[in-house]
């Protein structure tokens, strides 16, 4: 299968990385030239627009920042929808809009084409070794035929439904992710006021039943002082946001959501939309005058796992 892949910045060059490693046919477009020679360099394919490369590929994956973005490659001008044709697929793995994917979804199935959703989740380090984890919503037997192409990108593989159910799960993920961020920062300034060893702390959560996959990274960073978790507060708003709407499209009053997304706002005024997520915490740091330094932690996570294939679940 000839696959094309549309977005290659942070997550979405891993993943494209994953099947150049693969050794599978691979044709990219980014708005990026200098990641395109990189591409190009390790084997891949260029395409010159979106439409050229759905007309020359049997699969097309989307990474994009955001809603619109996709939406302007998809239906745009020399977008996919002008190279789709009979049973092609467009896979979008992007965190999005379920709304928005199943607008789009239908344009493409009106082409004769097939659409499912399949973001990812578990961090840029898992995403450039292959074991990050992907929901997809769509057909069953359309899953069934990429399935063979997602086991090379991620480890564990889950089909969640129908089209767009796997970017409410995605969009849940992140929101629970983005609570855990905004908490441990209270919980770092709570142990670093009471003279806490810090580096004993961090065991001490790992350990216990305040752990999380968050605190696993991105305490690591924070720690460190690079807070580098490859993801951005600009991201961070807008998942959160997306999680917000889905509230509001069932008429369900949330209470704790809009409080979190009330922080990130505020450190996104502070330290700029494109800071790392993680300097959430930094609000707290400045505010009391204090620091979460301590020494053996790494600037950047690196997952450490071997690369496997990957399997449903």
């Amino acid at each position: 299968m000839k696959i094309g892949f549309i977005g290659l910045g942070n997550v979405g060059g891993k993943l494209a990385g994953s099947l150049l490693r693969n050794n599978f046919d691979l044709t990219v477009r980014d708005l990026d030239n200098n990641l395109l020679n990189e591409f190009k360099k390790k084997g891949a394919k260029i395409s010159k627009t979106s439409k050229e490369l759905a007309e020359k590929v049997d699969l097309i994956i989307t990474c994009l920042p955001s809603p619109q973005i996709c939406s302007q490659v998809v239906e745009g001008p020399d977008g996919i929808l002008e190279g789709i044709s009979n049973k092609k697929i467009w896979l979008e793995m992007s965190t999005t809009d379920e709304a928005e994917v199943i607008r789009l979804g239908k344009l493409v199935k009106d082409k004769g084409g097939i659409a499912l959703d399949g973001p990812v989740s578990g961090g840029c380090h898992r995403a450039a070794t292959g074991n990050i984890a992907i929901f997809v919503g769509g057909e069953r037997n359309a899953f069934e035929k990429v399935l063979p192409i997602l086991t090379c990108m991620g480890k564990k593989i889950l089909h969640v439904g129908e089209l767009g159910s796997a970017s409410i799960l995605k969009v849940i993920t992140n929101y629970l992710a983005s609570a855990h961020l905004a908490t441990l920062g209270e919980a770092w300034t709570i142990a670093k006021k009471h003279d806490l060893d810090l580096k004993k702390t961090y065991e001490g959560i790992k350990i216990s039943s305040g752990n999380s996959f968050v605190h696993e990274t991105e305490s690591q960073v924070i720690l460190n002082g690079s807070y580098n978790i490859n993801f951005t507060m600009d991201l961070v708003e807008k998942d959160m946001s997306l999680f917000n709407k889905l509230s509001k499209d069932k008429n369900i009053e949330l209470e704790i959501a809009p409080f979190i997304l009330d922080i990130f706002r505020d450190a996104k005024e502070k330290f700029s939309s494109r800071a790392w997520s993680s300097m959430v915490v930094k609000r707290l740091e400045d505010k009391y005058g204090i620091n979460f330094r301590e020494k053996g932690f790494p600037e950047e996570i690196v997952d450490n796992e071997p690369e496997e294939k990957g399997y449903e679940v």
